[in-house]
């Protein structure tokens, strides 16, 4: 299962798992993208993929999202959380959190918690950007205060790699990878001037080659890999040293079990 399937490295990485044999469903914000998206991958693969629609800015949509899945399906392979943007103003959503935090770490959190008996692997689409954050999960609504787009998308990368870390941890049954993409030419961004030309002119990826990694890694011996590491081109990586700290991480599961109301 890839979450922000509609386009950019989820897609890719959804035609990408197709093409190998794979089943894939594919999780959506905006219905009519999606539906395109399940075009290609059919396209692609001969089969078509199922749909699920669901709007990460809002955290009822996720438990929907989960109790449909659950219906669904008794395993999922693969988790792949995706799903994410980076917000250019400060946004609150309906459920009181700056708009990146949710988006990006809140919702996909909240989602594997409700999936997580039923899940074989996680991989987590996190970002080099997340050296630019400044996480406190004493405040995960820092951002809010002051805003800067990449210090609150840092901010949610830096959430992305730790969850991965304390997932493992706490899930020593479900391997969990966190993964650095490249910069990527995807709709990220798509309203700024600034990010458009740079879009035209900067050396970024294409989203597959941006997906190339998550593909691997959810198809890799786990016996090859790190378990809870952060990868980029297929190679482990260390990241910033508090996206490393696993008392760290361990706070930011508390403090993110509390905003989302499960257990910790």
């Amino acid at each position: 299962m890839v979450t922000g399937a509609s386009s950019g490295i989820g897609l890719a990485a959804a035609v990408d798992l197709a093409r190998r044999g794979d089943r894939v469903v594919l999780v959506g914000r905006d219905p009519a993208r999606l539906q395109a998206a399940g075009d290609r991958v059919r396209d692609a693969s001969g089969e078509r993929p199922e749909l699920f629609r669901a709007d990460f800015a809002v955290l009822d949509d996720v438990r929907r999202l989960a109790e449909r899945l659950r219906a669904a399906y008794d395993r999922i392979d693969v988790l792949a959380n995706n799903a994410g943007a980076i917000v250019l103003q400060p946004v609150t959503t309906v459920d009181g959190f700056e708009l990146s935090i949710q988006a990006n770490h809140l919702a996909p959190f909240l989602l594997s918690n409700l999936l997580a008996d039923r899940v074989g692997r996680l991989v987590v689409t996190a970002s080099g950007a997340h050296r630019s954050g400044r996480l406190d999960p004493a405040d995960l609504n820092a951002a809010l205060r002051h805003y800067r787009p990449m210090r609150a998308y840092g901010t949610s990368k830096q959430a992305n790699i730790l969850f991965a870390a304390e997932a493992a941890r706490r899930w020593p049954d479900v391997p969990a990878y966190s993964f650095h993409p490249g910069v990527v030419r995807t709709r990220f961004g798509a309203d700024s001037r600034l990010v458009a030309i740079g879009m035209r002119f900067l050396p970024f990826r294409s989203p597959e080659k941006g997906a190339e990694t998550l593909v691997w890694l959810a198809n890799q011996d786990p016996d090859r890999l790190v378990d809870g590491g952060y990868y980029a081109d297929r190679r482990p990586r260390r990241p910033l040293r508090k996206a490393a700290d696993p008392g760290l991480a361990a706070r930011l599961w508390t403090a993110s079990a509390e905003a989302v109301g499960i257990d910790g």
